[in-house]
């Protein structure tokens, strides 16, 4: 945790067709150009007083689908750090994501939903500050 700079909001985007429709790996559903905006800012790890347990919460146009807590992570940071290392380096500046609460639109039953063109997803973690995006079609 000594090399670790800080925490930052990153909302991780996921493009399920090419995810679900089109095989193969996941990743190329998270790699599309503006998939993963993070800030407004870095907060360093002296500013945050326990990151296991920050609230953190998201919803479309105003309704709640994801409100959690760092208490629920599946792998701790120090985990993921060490689990990471043993497959790449891992370089000042490098960003890892650590996942997200339950509540995602390909999980919601009985039907999966999906942002479409004009949806407004805000999303926050306490300590860390808030976004805002709109869904574009492009």
């Amino acid at each position: 945790m000594n090399h670790v700079a800080g925490y930052v909001l990153h909302n991780d985007y996921s493009e399920r067709e090419f995810q679900l429709e089109r095989g193969g790996q996941w990743v190329k559903g998270k790699s599309c150009d503006t998939f993963a905006p993070i800030g407004p800012w870095i907060a360093t790890t002296d500013e945050i007083k326990d990151i296991d347990k920050l609230r953190l919460w998201l919803t479309v146009n105003g309704k709640t689908f994801q409100d959690g807590s760092t208490s629920n992570l599946v792998f701790k940071i120090p985990f993921l750090i060490s689990y990471l290392s043993q497959f790449m380096s891992l370089l000042p500046g490098d960003i890892i994501s650590t996942g997200t609460p339950a509540g995602v639109g390909l999980g919601q039953k009985p039907d999966p939903i999906y942002l479409k063109a004009g949806d407004v997803v805000e999303l926050g973690i306490e300590g860390l500050g808030s976004s805002r995006q709109l869904a574009v079609s492009l």
